[in-house]
C-alpha cells in the first residue's frame, strides 16, 4: 500500500510545487512508484510534470465530484518517470459544490483507495491556505511534509500550521502525522536564514531533515520547460539535493516517530 504525503504549508510561494514535483522525480528515479495529485487550482504541479493542464481529458476535479475515477483520470508522465492526477481551473469551483456533498472532507480518500496498492508513494500538492481541498488531503494521507523559507514570516505561519495539523490528527484523521520540516531555497551566506535554520533545529529535532535544499538557478528555470529540475538537469545542485532528500525520507519512513506539536516558535 501507497504512502500518501501531503505538501503544504498555508503560507504562499515557500516552494510546495517544486519540492512535490522534484520529490516524486527523485523518488522515481531510486526505483519508487509514484503518483502526484494536484489540489491547487493553478496547476503548477501538472505543467511542472510535462502534462499540459489545457488538455486534460479528466482531472482531480471530476475524481472529487464522483464522475471520474482515479484510473481514468491520472496520466502518465514518461518524461518524468511518475503518474499525475492534474488539475485545472475547473478545481476552483469544487469547493462550492463540494459543500453540499456527503462525507466533503473524505472524498479523496475513498477515491484514492481503489489505486492505492499500484503506487508505493502519493504526494499530494496542496493550495497554499486551509480550505475544503487541503482538508480532503489531510484526512487521506499519513503524513505532512512542510517546505519552508528559512525567514522570520515562516516561523509565524508554521506554529499554525502545526496546530491545524494536531486537529485534523485528532478529529479526522488518527494516522496524520507531522513526517518533517524541510528547508528549501537556503542560502547559507544570509545570517538570518542560518538563524532561523538554527531555531527550527532547537524547536522541532528530529522533525526537521537533515537534507537541505540549496537556493538554485536549474531549479527556478526547470518549470518554463515544463520538468522537474531532478530530469531538467540532474547533475545541478538542487537536483542531487532533492535525491538525497528522497533517500532520506524513504529511510526515515522505516521508524516512524510520533505527532508532536511543540511551543509557539515566536
Amino acid at each position: 500500500m501507497a504512502k500518501i504525503f501531503c505538501i503544504a504549508n498555508q503560507k504562499g510561494g515557500v516552494g510546495k510545487t517544486t519540492t512535490t514535483v522534484n520529490l516524486a522525480a527523485a523518488l522515481a528515479a531510486i526505483g519508487q512508484r509514484v503518483l502526484v495529485v494536484d489540489l491547487d487550482p493553478q496547476g503548477n504541479a501538472t505543467m511542472g510534470s510535462g502534462v499540459d493542464k489545457r488538455d486534460l481529458k479528466h482531472s482531480i476535479y471530476e475524481v472529487l465530484l464522483g464522475s471520474s475515477t482515479v484510473r481514468e483520470a491520472r496520466i502518465t508522465s514518461e518524461r518524468v518517470g511518475y503518474d499525475v492526477l492534474g488539475a485545472n481551473r475547473e478545481l476552483a469551483g469544487a469547493e462550492i459544490e463540494l459543500v453540499a456533498m456527503d462525507k466533503r472532507d473524505r472524498r479523496l480518500k475513498h477515491a484514492l483507495f481503489d489505486v492505492a496498492g499500484d503506487y508505493d508513494f502519493i504526494l499530494i500538492d496542496c493550495p497554499p491556505s486551509l480550505s475544503l481541498l487541503t482538508l480532503n488531503g489531510l484526512t487521506c494521507a499519513n503524513g505532512v511534509i512542510v517546505p519552508m523559507q528559512c525567514e522570520y514570516f515562516a516561523l509565524e505561519g508554521l506554529s499554525d500550521l502545526v496546530n491545524t495539523i494536531k486537529q485534523v490528527h485528532a478529529n479526522l484523521n488518527r494516522d496524520l502525522q507531522l513526517i518533517g520540516l524541510l528547508r528549501i531555497m537556503f542560502d547559507p551566506r544570509i545570517t538570518l536564514q542560518t538563524q532561523v535554520s538554527d531555531q527550527l533545529k532547537s524547536h522541532f529535532g528530529d522533525k526537521v531533515f537533515d537534507t537541505v535544499i540549496p537556493r538554485n538557478v536549474r531549479l527556478a528555470e526547470a518549470p518554463s520547460y515544463g520538468l522537474p529540475g531532478v530530469v531538467f538537469d540532474p547533475a545541478s545542485k538542487g537536483a542531487t539535493a532533492f535525491v538525497d532528500f528522497a533517500k532520506e525520507m524513504v529511510a526515515r519512513l522505516i521508524v516512524p516517530t510520533k505527532l508532536k506539536v511543540t511551543e509557539p516558535l515566536v
